[in-house]
Order: C-alpha cells, then structure tokens, then sequence
C-alpha cells in the first residue's frame, strides 16, 4: 500500500495526504488495523468509497466520528480526482479537466447518448442504443434525453504510443495513472450527473452507464492499474459487459487479457489495411506488425453474442480507398472466431496535424464495400468535435481554446 507523498493545491501549496478512494479491501483492512478497529469496518469504508461514493470522510457516516478525525488526522482524505474545468459541446458532450492529486490532469469526456460505438457488438449497450437511435428517430425525440451515457475514461498522463494522427500523441507520456485515478474520473463525473447505478437508493431502476477506455493514454501500457479499475468499477456497479477497452496493439498485454475472467469488451485500433501504411500513420506496427496483432487475438474467448471490434480512423487519401477497404476485408476473414466487427471513426482534426477528412462519398463507399463483404460497419457519430473532446482531440485542457469555464 504506496501513497502520493504530496498533494498541490490550487494555492500551489503542498502537503502530505493519503487518498482512500481505489484501495483494495486489503489495504482499508490494514488502515482500520492502523487504529484498531475490526476488519468489518474495512468493508464499511470500502462500501461508502467505492458504492456511494462519498466525496469527503465525513460523509463515512458508518464510522464514528471520533474515527473519522483520527484519520484525518493521519492524512487520510478520499481523494477523488477533481473535476476543475469544464467545456460543453453544441451536442451536450461534455469535456472534463480533471486535476489529481500531485497536480497533473487528464481530461474525461461525457456523452449522453452514446456515439454509436457499442451498435452491433452483441451486448445490451448496444440493443439499447439501436431500439433508443429508432425511438428518437421515430418520434423526434433527441437520443440525449435517454437516461444512458458513455464516459470516456483516460489511463495515462500523455501517451506514448505516438499515432501520427491523434492530439494526446503531442504531450508525450508523464505518468500512469493508478487504479484509483482510473476508476475516480468515472466517480467523479458520475456525481457531477448524481447517477445512480444501483437500484434501492431512492430509485426503482438504476441509470445505464457505459465506459469506454479511449481517453488520453495506452490502457494495456498500464495493464495493472487499468485491470484493477475495472474491478473496482465493477463492484461499483458498472457491468464489464458495458466497458469496452481500446487498444492500439500491445501484444503481451493482449495475451494477459485474454486470460481473465472479468474484462471489458475488445476494440482494436486498426487504422490501416497493411503493414506500410500501418507504420506511417501508428509506429508501434514496428514492433507488433498486423500479422502478430491477429494472432495474439486468437486466444480470446468471447460471450455469448460478444465480438472484437476493429477501429479504423479514415484519413483522407492515406487509408480511405475501396483498395484498402478490400485489404481490411482479406484481414476480417482470417479471424471468423472472432465475429469482427468495424467501427469507422471519420477523423477529427487537431492544430498541426497533417491529415485531412475524407470525402464523404469515400467514407459511404468504404461502409459499402465492408458490409458487401460480410461485416458489420458502423460510422462512429463524432462527439463533442467543437470542444475538442472527439476521438483523437483529447489534450490537456489548460494547453487548449478558450472555450472554457472554471468550476468550483
């Protein structure tokens, strides 16, 4: 059990504090033990971290007052990731700084309604957002006002996996992220909405949150801390089956995924449909070229109804051809066993990166040509493009426009 040596606050200040939120039970065993209290206090603790998610010790009302004090005393605080400022799209996303506690920030994003990403992957997420996606449509209705959200969840400060075309590329990597930081932006933009994920707190039926893990950062760089978040969050009451993961092809960590029990969904950053245009555009294919990809997916055994999901970012005149699209499909059908799935993702522009959109006559002919060779192809719906909160715009906020609004 390690905790931050310092905590930076706004004033620039520091001092000594040891966040709770993200301990194991183990460790909140050990910290009661710290003041000779009995394990099930333990359980209490981790119940109004990680169910209710207090926001301060003294919202632990399951532990004395006199307890509370002692460990405030000692440093303790709940230490959720804060939530500093804050941009709104035309569209109602939202884009989140959220400052940790040595004073780095990652940016989170919140998307009622959804972008589209879990159509056709077999899971509840997804029969909900194509019966929601009819009804709006049938009856005027914007999908927004649906009580369902996805939040996109970052696991790095930066990145280091440089993708050509993705914002977050430029900061380079600072840190990981721990699993309490990871699972703490979700707390922290679920109490901003005061959702409510289980059942019997003053509601009859919980709200229908998904997670996806494509924020800032590598996830399977960070394999450790990000699969012990999605525990967390599972106990949280966010299902595994409503997280999906995306990663841009880190074989070993792949190979460790395919092994455990509880996991997310897969999304594959493919973004290319060979080997020479897959380097240009992500230079991780040098050391784990599409070959090795496909293969080290082999080994994943998929849910009932469950697929891997293929991302492909469309560049305008690099990776947008019927060839290429010809190319994607000669790789779907060298892994049936995994019921390949495509999400094209049209690309959203950055400040100094050398791409463009495709035209859309060759994003409609890509989805043509996929779905006539037997895959299911869907255009990811753009989030939040105005604010930069998009696929590949995330950046740290305080380095972007002044669209921005400090929250307290």
């Amino acid at each position: 059990m390690a905790f931050p040596a310092t905590t930076r606050a706004t004033d620039g200040t520091t001092s000594t504090q040891k966040p709770l939120f993200g301990l194991a039970i183990e460790d909140l065993r050990e910290v009661m033990a710290q003041f000779n209290e009995k394990p099930y206090r333990a359980v209490q603790l981790d119940d109004a971290l990680h169910r209710q998610r207090v926001e301060s010790l003294d919202a632990v009302t399951s532990l004395s007052t006199e307890l509370r004090a002692q460990m405030a005393a000692e440093g303790y605080v709940v230490g959720l990731p804060e939530i500093v400022q804050t941009a709104r799209s035309v569209d109602g996303t939202e884009r989140y700084l959220v400052r940790l506690s040595d004073g780095e920030t990652v940016e989170t994003v919140w998307m009622p309604g959804g972008d589209g990403g879990e159509r056709g992957d077999g899971s509840a997420a997804a029969a909900e957002e194509e019966q929601e996606e009819a009804t709006a449509e049938a009856d005027s209705v914007p999908a927004s006002e649906y009580k369902r959200a996805t939040i996109c969840v970052s696991s790095q400060v930066g990145c280091a996996v440089n993708c050509q075309f993705c914002l977050t590329a430029k900061l380079g990597i600072k840190r990981n992220l721990t699993a309490g930081e990871i699972a703490g932006q979700v707390a922290a933009v679920l109490n901003r909405h005061g959702v409510e994920l289980r059942s019997g707190r003053g509601k009859s039926t919980p709200d229908r949150i998904n997670l996806v893990f494509m924020g800032m950062g590598e996830p399977f760089l960070n394999y450790d801390n990000f699969m012990a978040a999605v525990r967390l969050l599972v106990k949280t009451g966010v299902p595994d089956a409503r997280m999906t993961v995306s990663t841009s092809g880190i074989v070993p960590s792949i190979e460790r995924f395919a092994q455990e029990t509880v996991r997310p969904k897969l999304a594959v950053s493919l973004n290319a449909s060979n080997n020479e245009v897959r380097e240009a555009v992500m230079p991780i294919t040098r050391k784990w070229n599409i070959e090795a990809l496909l293969e080290s997916l082999r080994p994943l055994t998929l849910r009932s109804k469950e697929c891997v999901t293929f991302e492909y970012v469309l560049l305008g005149g690099v990776n947008d051809q019927l060839e290429h699209a010809d190319e994607v499909i000669a790789l779907m059908r060298q892994i049936p066993e995994l019921r390949p799935k495509v999400n094209l993702i049209v690309w959203n522009p950055g400040p100094d990166i050398a791409y463009s959109q495709p035209k859309p006559e060759d994003v409609a002919a890509f989805q043509w040509r996929l779905r006539e060779g037997g895959y299911r192809t869907y255009i990811r719906r753009p989030r939040g493009r105005d604010i930069y909160a998009a696929c590949g715009q995330l950046k740290r906020t305080v380095d972007a426009e002044p669209q921005l609004v400090t929250i307290g």
